[in-house]
């Protein structure tokens, strides 16, 4: 696999397989590596340890550090397999000193070397993004004295993000196949690293960690979704039936009602058979499927 904005920083989202839909995430290995991590390689010079009480103190306190190596990717999400949106040290190792707000524990090892780290720093410059904390050129796998979002390896969506860029997200991968749907698959993932079921569609629309959660965790976990009800339905919202086994599991993205009558909808969903889709459905609507019930990503904060 190849992704030219993945490439550029040398990280690898090879090597998730085996994830069934509706299963629990996590634990299956391939190419000699844990499903839990991703390994970083890139084009950097050795980096420098400093010992405590060099200065990390004062630095911490303005939420600004020092970097290593070159060409480390800037991500929209804080997951290395969400889109780029810039880079740091693009010509000369450590170049860029950086800025955070804020730190996510993804949960997910990421490491250089002998150096590894779950967090990921949220940037207010010199670009906006998330960056692997392996990136920044301090002796701890966390940013001092900068607050954590989110933790506990919890798939935890990050603050911001539209609607509008949830559904253009999930819209991506009605073509993505070479100007065709993605395929269905428990067992595979895409080439952006997320799983090719329903579960791990919807992870990718809403900008989860890769390879995605499952659908019991898309309506369960209260960092991820709340439930509502079928009149507050809005652009973005889904409709989850979590019960039964990963042959019957499901969630849809909901897009639009098709008529005042609110007696079906528009959608976005990944399914058995076709894969990505785009049309109409009446699950969790009276004389449709009564397992499905809505729920709203807590990321839009509404």
């Amino acid at each position: 696999m190849a992704l030219p904005a993945v490439a550029a920083a040398g990280i690898s989202v090879a090597g998730f397989t085996g994830f069934a839909h509706g299963s629990d995430v996590g634990g299956a290995t391939a190419g000699g590596h844990s499903a839990t991590a991703t390994e970083l390689s890139h084009d950097s010079s050795a980096r420098t340890v400093r010992a405590a009480g060099t200065g990390y103190v004062r630095q911490a306190a303005a939420a600004d550090f020092p970097t290593w190596g070159t060409r480390w990717v800037v991500h929209a999400t804080a997951d290395a397999g969400s889109p780029a949106v810039g880079m740091i040290n693009k010509t000369a190792p450590g170049q860029d000193r950086i800025t955070a707000d804020y730190q996510v524990d993804t949960g997910r090892k990421v490491c250089e070397g002998s150096s590894c780290s779950t967090f990921m720093a949220h940037l207010t410059g010199p670009v906006s993004g998330f960056l692997s904390v392996v990136a920044v050129d301090i002796p701890q796998e966390r940013l001092p004295g900068v607050p954590v979002q989110g933790g506990g390896g919890q798939p935890q969506p990050q603050p911001g993000g539209s609607r509008e860029e949830m559904l253009n997200r999930a819209a991506t991968w009605l073509t993505a196949n070479n100007g065709a749907q993605v395929p269905y698959s428990q067992a595979k993932v895409w080439k952006d690293g997320y799983r090719q079921d329903c579960s791990g569609y919807v992870s990718m629309a809403l900008g989860l960690p890769t390879p995605g959660t499952n659908t019991v965790g898309l309506a369960t976990n209260r960092g991820i979704t709340r439930p509502i009800s079928v009149g507050e339905l809005k652009p973005g919202d889904l409709l989850i039936d979590a019960s039964g086994d990963n042959n019957t599991r499901h969630v849809v993205i909901f897009e639009k009602w098709n008529n005042d009558a609110h007696s079906s909808y528009t959608a976005y969903e990944q399914r058995g058979d076709h894969g990505t889709d785009y049309r109409t459905l009446t699950y969790g609507l009276p004389g449709g499927d009564a397992e499905f019930k809505p729920y709203r990503p807590v990321k839009f904060g509404d």
